[in-house]
């Protein structure tokens, strides 16, 4: 069985990225017996001029969106997208719209620890943000999360009252816009193979199978 890493560039206050997240679960678990899948989680901001305490959620997406009414339409379409892969969108309960740099340093941690803890972590925060109404940018929910995950609640709470990996974290979001993404999610097959969007469930999955052949073929070539 051929296996496939795939890098999920993605912030967790983006509904898109929310979707993408479970039609992946999806491919993943139809191709379960063909294909090993290893991710790792990519950082990305959508708001990165947000102050550390947030802004007023509602009235900053009705800027960015141009109303009241397109704000509706949008979310009434992703609420009835993330039912049909089981996510339930709750977006008046979502009422700061946070900086999220530091709940990218919390999943950069998690995944120095492993996969599980860092999958783990990023579930909780899109579940937070999306769901519950939690504001993921205070670090109170933040550790609440961290240690949910496994993680040691007093080292997170050390390393977010610290400046420890702000730097990494927006290296290496510019270093993603200088290879092109500018959009999230954006899945990167293999550091070579790129999927941009919440693509369906059968995309994802014809994408993992066509890879996971042209492995096959490329080291049947080398015997």
């Amino acid at each position: 069985m051929e296996r496939i890493t795939i890098d999920i560039v993605s912030d967790v206050v983006c509904p898109w990225c929310y979707l993408g997240k479970a039609r992946l679960e999806l491919a993943i678990a139809e191709v379960q017996d063909e294909v090993g899948v290893d991710i790792n989680w990519r950082p990305y901001r959508l708001n990165p001029d947000y102050p550390p305490e947030g802004v007023d959620h509602k009235k900053a997406l009705e800027q960015k969106l141009g109303g009241a009414e397109r704000v509706a339409q949008g979310h009434k379409m992703l609420t009835d997208l993330g039912r049909e892969v089981g996510i339930n969108f709750d977006f008046d309960a979502i009422k700061i719209s946070p900086n999220t740099l530091d709940a990218h340093r919390l999943i950069q941690w998690a995944g120095t620890e492993d996969r599980e803890k860092q999958e783990k972590v990023v579930s909780a925060l899109f579940k937070a943000n999306f769901e519950e109404g939690r504001n993921v940018g205070d670090h109170a929910v933040l550790l609440d999360i961290a240690e949910k995950a496994g993680l040691d609640r007093s080292v997170i709470a050390t390393l977010l009252s610290s400046n420890a990996d702000r730097d990494l974290i927006v290296g290496e979001i510019d270093a993603a816009q200088k290879i092109g993404v500018t959009g999230v999610p954006f899945f990167i097959f293999d550091q070579q193979y790129a999927v941009s969007g919440a693509q369906t469930p059968d995309v994802l999955a014809g994408a993992l199978r066509d890879i996971a052949k042209m492995k096959a073929e490329a080291h049947a070539g080398m015997n």
